[in-house]
C-alpha cells in the first residue's frame, strides 16, 4: 500500500518552494493511495486537493481542512460519501466512477451551505429511479448535479416528491448492500482459485498472460488486485540498479585544520570582501521560519545551517566573531552577516598580550640549558586560509 508521507506532499509542493505547511493546492493523483491521511495535519490551508485515480476506500481525515473549496476523489474505491461536514467551505465534489451505492450518504452533505456543484457520474446510485431529483431536492444548495444545471422548476417538483422517492432510494440501496455482499464473496472465491492456477505455470510470461486473460467483475477488489499487477509489471521492466553506494561523509576540514567551502542547500550567495569587513549575502527560502537557521561565526571561517543543511565558507583574514552581525530581510527573507575583520594593530596588540609573561609565569632553565617558551605556538603543520576555492 502506498501512503501519504511528509516527502510525497513536499515533491508534489516544488511550486511552493517545497513547504507545506502555506500549501494550497496538491495534486497526489495516479499514485495508488488507498488510505487518505496526515493531510488534515500538515497542510491546514489546502483549498484544492487532487487524489483522482487512487484506490482510496473511504473518505476521512479530512475535517481539519477549513480552507478546501475543491475535492476531486474520482476513480477510487469510495462506497459512501462521510466526514465531508468539517469541510465547511467545499465548493465542488468529484466523486466519479466510484462505487457509492449507499445514496442516503448524500444527507451528510446538508451541513456543506457552501456546495454548488456535485458529480456522481459513473456510480451504482445514478441508475436508481428519481436518483437526480432526490439529490435535488435534499441539497438544496446545489446548482449543478452531474454538470447539468439545476433548474428551479426541477427544483421545486423534486422538493414535492422527496418523501416518495427516498423510499424508493433505501429499498434500492438496501437491494445493491445485498448483491455487493454477495459480489465480495464471490470475487474472492474466483481471486483464490486464479492465484492456485497462476501458482502451477512456472513460464512467468504465461502466468502474467493468464491473469490478464481472465474474466472479472467490475468492483473494488479487482481494481485494487489490477492495479498491484501493474505495479509488479514496472518492477520487472525497470532496469535493477547496482547495489547503491554509500554516499561519501561530507568533511567540513582539511586534514590539516583547513575549513572547505561547502553549499550543501543550493543557495545563491554574494560574498564581499571589503576594507575593513566582509559581507555575506544569503539567498535564505522567503517562507522559510527562522527557527530552522542557525549561524556559527569564527575567526576564518563562517557556517549557517539551513534545515540540516550546511553552507560554510572560508576567508583569508581573521575577524572578530563577537561582533558580527546577522540580518533577515522581511521582504525577501534573505540573510545578510557582516563579519567584522581584526585589523593589523589589533593583531599585534594580540600578539604582544600573548607573549608578555607575568613574573609568575617565569620558567626554569633546563638542566640542558634550553628554555621551554610559552604562548609560542609551532606553525609547521597548520595551513594558512587561502584564497577562496571553489565551492563543493
Amino acid at each position: 500500500m502506498v501512503r501519504i508521507t511528509e516527502e510525497l506532499i513536499r515533491k508534489k509542493a516544488e511550486h511552493n518552494e517545497r513547504l507545506i505547511s502555506t500549501l494550497e493546492e496538491v495534486s497526489l493523483h495516479q499514485e495508488d493511495i488507498e488510505k487518505i491521511e496526515h493531510i488534515g495535519n500538515w497542510c491546514r490551508e489546502l483549498k484544492i486537493l487532487l487524489l483522482q485515480s487512487n484506490l482510496i476506500g473511504r473518505l476521512e481525515n479530512l475535517h481539519k481542512l477549513k480552507r478546501l473549496e475543491y475535492l476531486n476523489a474520482a476513480i477510487n474505491n469510495i462506497e459512501r460519501i462521510e466526514n465531508l461536514e468539517g469541510c465547511e467551505s467545499l465548493k465542488k465534489l468529484d466523486l466519479t466512477l466510484n462505487f457509492i451505492g449507499h445514496l442516503t450518504s448524500v444527507e451528510s452533505l446538508k451541513g456543506n451551505i457552501n456546495l454548488r456543484e456535485l458529480l456522481l457520474i459513473g456510480n451504482p446510485c445514478i441508475d436508481y429511479p428519481n436518483y437526480r431529483n432526490y439529490v435535488i431536492a435534499t441539497l438544496p444548495q446545489l446548482e449543478s448535479l452531474d454538470a447539468v444545471e439545476i433548474t428551479r422548476s426541477e427544483r421545486l417538483q423534486a422538493c414535492r416528491e422527496l418523501v416518495a422517492n427516498r423510499a424508493n432510494i433505501v429499498q434500492c440501496q438496501a437491494n445493491q448492500a445485498i448483491e455487493r455482499d454477495e459480489q465480495r464473496i464471490r470475487v474472492a472465491n474466483q481471486q483464490r482459485a486464479l492465484a492456485e492456477r497462476c501458482a502451477a505455470i512456472e513460464d512467468e510470461e504465461e502466468r502474467i498472460q493468464t491473469f490478464w486473460q481472465s474474466k472479472s467483475e467490475h468492483c473494488p477488489e479487482i481494481r485494487t488486485e489490477i492495479a498491484r499487477q501493474h505495479r509488479l509489471g514496472r518492477e520487472r521492466h525497470e532496469p535493477k540498479s547496482a547495489e547503491t553506494v554509500p554516499k561519501r561523509p561530507r568533511h567540513l576540514f582539511a586534514p590539516c585544520g583547513r575549513p572547505y567551502n561547502l553549499n550543501q542547500a543550493k543557495l545563491n550567495f554574494n560574498f564581499q570582501d571589503e576594507p575593513d569587513h566582509y559581507l555575506l549575502h544569503l539567498e535564505v527560502y522567503r517562507h522559510l521560519d527562522t527557527s530552522l537557521i542557525d549561524v556559527d561565526v569564527e575567526p576564518f571561517y563562517a557556517r549557517v545551517t539551513v534545515k540540516k543543511k550546511i553552507f560554510q565558507i572560508a576567508y583569508n583574514e581573521e575577524v572578530k566573531p563577537d561582533e558580527t552581525l546577522v540580518q533577515r530581510s522581511q521582504a525577501t527573507g534573505h540573510l545578510l552577516v557582516t563579519l567584522k575583520k581584526l585589523m593589523v594593530n589589533e593583531v599585534l596588540l594580540s600578539a604582544k598580550k600573548t607573549l608578555t609573561q607575568s613574573p609568575s609565569d617565569k620558567v626554569e632553565p633546563k638542566k640542558t640549558g634550553e628554555v621551554e617558551l610559552r604562548g609560542v605556538v609551532d606553525i609547521s603543520n597548520i595551513c594558512a586560509p587561502p584564497d577562496l576555492p571553489d565551492l563543493i
